[in-house]
């Protein structure tokens, strides 16, 4: 890619990749250079402001997704399914188990993704995990992991389970 180029140069072979299942989604890997490359201030992040509300969603996708990367020893994956669109921002393996994962950047966590990952693969789910500004919180087989405990997903999926384990017996 040219370093001054414009995202119009490269939306129709993005779009090709898309469409032949390629690609599902591109994230930049590193946070703070997608910060950069979407020209945003720091200060943004606390402002609120309009700017930083339209890239919210990406920058803090972005951010749980370097953190999973670097817990995992498959990479994480991306899964969706149209009419009607539900999406799981990054279903991680742990063992043979899978994880569907759910980033929301705010303390709203309402979503119907991660309820119909667990109505299409019931026996297959032993726990959805969302991350969001909520606090540290097991609600039936929702973990609820904060933003800023996200490096610790492995270690609080591998918790729960065990505590689910004992539960049962």
């Amino acid at each position: 890619m040219k370093e001054d180029a414009l995202a119009r140069e490269y939306e129709d072979a993005l779009q090709w990749l898309v469409d032949a299942r390629l690609v599902h989604k591109v994230y930049c890997a590193d946070v703070g250079l997608l910060q950069r490359l979407a020209q945003l201030s720091p200060t943004d992040f606390g402002e609120g402001n309009r700017l930083f509300t339209e890239f919210k969603g990406a920058l803090t996708e972005n951010y749980v997704l370097q953190i999973l990367v670097t817990q995992f020893e498959a990479p994480p994956r991306y899964w969706s399914q149209n009419n009607p669109p539900y999406e799981a921002d990054f279903p991680v393996q742990r063992e043979n188990d899978i994880f569907p994962v759910e980033v929301k950047p705010q303390a709203n966590t309402a979503g119907k993704s991660l309820r119909k990952f667990n109505e299409l693969f019931p026996q297959e789910v032993k726990l959805r995990i969302r991350f969001s500004l909520d606090n540290l919180k097991l609600d039936g087989d929702v973990l609820n992991i904060p933003l800023f405990m996200a490096d610790q997903t492995e270690r609080l999926i591998g918790v729960v389970l065990d505590s689910l384990d004992v539960a049962r017996t």
